[in-house]
């Protein structure tokens, strides 16, 4: 193989990475979203250290398991931001939903609209 059949390979290889890490962006915001139904906490260590290790049981190289643990760290520190602004919009919905109930209220109350 020479050089431009290497790239156009690796080339693939970020387009499969790419949808993979956006389905599992995708998952990452549905726990998030019911961590906010249950109240669960975003950060889980125990989940983290099995999700490390699951890592480096299927790393057959060459990529030390250091090397790999570092870009799953960086993964991991990017889903749980998502998981963040799940809770958040969460809160953000909860806020806006109370805000018109509290706007519709007064707007019963005043005979006025807001």
């Amino acid at each position: 193989m020479d050089i431009e059949e290497l790239r156009r390979q690796i080339d693939e290889l970020d387009r499969q990475l790419v949808a993979l890490i956006s389905e599992r962006a995708r998952c990452a915001q549905q726990i998030g979203q019911l961590k906010r139904a249950t109240s669960l906490p975003v950060y889980e260590p125990n989940r983290e250290r099995v999700i490390y290790e699951n890592v480096r049981a299927a790393n057959q190289g060459p990529l030390p398991d250091i090397e790999l643990t570092h870009i799953y760290e960086r993964i991991i520190d990017v889903m749980r931001a998502l998981q963040r602004d799940e809770l958040a919009s969460g809160k953000s919905a909860t806020a806006e939903g109370q805000g018109v109930k509290d706007s519709a209220r007064e707007s019963r109350r005043t005979g006025m609209e807001p």
